[in-house]
């Protein structure tokens, strides 16, 4: 049984959301402060958040 990863780069999450990496990136740039976690100059989407967020626009 495999755990899915917690954090997604930006061709994971331009692949889980069926986008291009260049809109991904400016998602990641405008929603900075809601789901993108920083590690050193490296930019993930918190999986959980991103979910989150995700509803709350389908909410909308």
């Amino acid at each position: 049984m495999e755990l899915a990863p917690a954090l997604l780069n930006v061709a994971e999450t331009a692949e889980y959301l069926n986008i291009g990496k260049t809109k991904t990136r400016e998602l990641f740039k405008l929603y900075e402060k809601v789901f993108v976690v920083h590690i050193g100059n490296r930019s993930y989407a918190h999986k959980g958040l991103l979910d989150k967020w995700l509803l709350a626009q389908v909410r909308k």
